[in-house]
């Protein structure tokens, strides 16, 4: 394998003694495993994966892709719907190897490298009783959900993921390698919370930590009627702010710990996250408790990494998806979402909604990328699919879904973005947002050379 750069032709056996990393070519045994993402379905076949050691390898990468003009898809957990993190006969530059950590016990702070997953960077800082708010899934890349914000099981507590952000070194796309904070290049530390990998690669990130030790958490299965669905919303919204909570309604699993008259029912399988006192988050927690009979109540009293279980290797959904913002889950808005969950046959669907607000919505709107701090309510639908008839199906379905439950916010959060189109973009980064964004890309990437993302161009279109 060549790869012209400089008008001179660099090879495989070229790369390997150039960079401190990890080179993996086509006819390499551990090629398909290191093409492979999280989102089932995808199938694309890079020239060439490296997996960079440092930030100097990452410099040095991005130089091969701009004088080449090889395509370059950038890799920290490989969790993006639209499979970003790998391309077709291009460049994947493979975060992975870069896990260090450091944390200053005595000033609550975490430098950490972006190839680490956040369940593994939740145990590490749990050990001291701490913790920054990620997502919900231990598997995800750090470097990926923080540069979209980062909605989590802490949002109401503590924000947001960027709202957290100290400071970052980040790689642009003319190699020089830049640590942004509010005082040293302030415009890109601004960007890259909330708009993505579109102005260069963040290889660390320093993060404030919270004391969350023992939380009062974990999953509650309730019946999903419509009435209890919009009173579970109401319950979410009128909680201390110390209470996050994902509601999925979906038709429940055939789990061991669901009675089997339940199985293919529609229920709320709901996380609840309190993070304070045990005594006030069993408060906090009662009157979801009490909204109908649990189908099963696993709420207890926790260590905060518990909430991460062993990630599933092998396990890669293919999934039609929208998400959205909406106001409120009124007693229509919850008939329209079990009459649409009902009326399909798909093998797994789910409506899913979090009550946002708290923490997040005391941020003022224009000091971040990320623009809905004002966004009350997160909806992402979703339906598995097996094969492209069947894909086409649920597509429709997912699109129809979302459009009955529009209501006047039409924002969308970046991170749970799949392949939809500029124009859903644009609604990631509504009126001066996406201009002072444009702006920035502008300066830090004129060439658009991170385009493999949720796209925001160098010019205003």
């Amino acid at each position: 394998m060549l790869f012209e750069s400089n008008k001179e032709m660099i090879s495989i056996p070229q790369l390997r003694t150039t960079l401190n990393g990890r080179i993996i070519a086509p006819d390499d045994a551990a090629y398909d495993q290191a093409r492979t993402v999280f989102p089932g379905g995808i199938d694309r076949r890079p020239a060439v994966i490296v997996q960079v050691a440092d930030a100097t390898d990452v410099a040095r990468v991005i130089s091969l892709a701009r004088e080449t003009g090889m395509e370059l898809a950038i890799r920290s957990g490989g969790h993006s719907a639209a499979g970003h993190g790998v391309c077709d006969g291009g460049i994947v530059l493979d975060l992975s190897a870069m896990r260090a950590l450091d944390i200053d016990i005595a000033q609550r702070t975490a430098w950490v490298e972006t190839g680490m997953t956040a369940g593994e960077y939740t145990i590490a800082a749990g050990a001291h009783g701490l913790a920054t708010g990620f997502g919900d899934t231990g598997s995800v890349g750090i470097g990926g959900i923080t540069l979209g914000g980062g909605v989590g099981y802490l949002v109401r507590k503590h924000g947001l993921t960027i709202d957290s952000l100290l400071a970052a070194e980040v790689v642009t796309a003319d190699g020089r390698i830049l640590q942004a904070d509010a005082e040293t290049h302030p415009d890109l530390f601004w960007a890259i919370r909330g708009g993505g990998g579109n102005f260069g690669v963040a290889t660390r990130f320093k993060f404030q930590m919270y004391p969350v030790d023992t939380i009062v958490g974990g999953m509650l299965l309730l019946p999903a009627t419509p009435k209890v669905i919009a009173s579970f919303i109401a319950e979410a919204e009128a909680a201390p702010e110390e209470l996050s909570t994902i509601a999925n309604i979906m038709p429940a699993p055939p789990m061991p710990f669901v009675p089997a008259e339940h199985h293919g029912k529609l229920s709320i399988m709901a996380f609840l996250v309190y993070a304070g006192a045990t005594e006030a988050g069993e408060r906090a927690v009662a009157p979801f408790r009490a909204l109908a009979t649990p189908i099963a109540d696993m709420i207890k009293p926790l260590l905060y990494p518990e909430l991460y279980p062993a990630d599933e290797q092998d396990y890669h959904p293919t999934a039609a998806a929208r998400t959205m913002f909406i106001n409120t889950v009124d007693q229509r808005t919850a008939e329209t979402i079990v009459d649409y969950l009902q009326n399909s046959d798909a093998s797994m669907r789910v409506a899913q909604l979090r009550v946002l607000g708290g923490a997040m919505a005391r941020v003022p709107v224009n000091a971040t990328a990320f623009a809905h701090r004002m966004s009350r309510i997160m909806v992402n639908v979703a339906a598995f699919y097996e094969g492209p008839e069947d894909r086409v199906v649920r597509e429709a379905w997912a699109s129809d879904f979302a459009a009955a439950l529009r209501q006047s916010d039409t924002g969308v959060y970046v991170n749970f973005l799949g392949d939809e189109g500029a124009d859903r973009i644009r609604e990631a980064y509504p009126g001066a947002t996406w201009d002072r964004l444009v702006t920035i890309k502008r300066r830090y990437d004129p060439s658009n050379l991170f385009r493999l993302n949720q796209n925001i161009p160098p010019s205003i279109s």
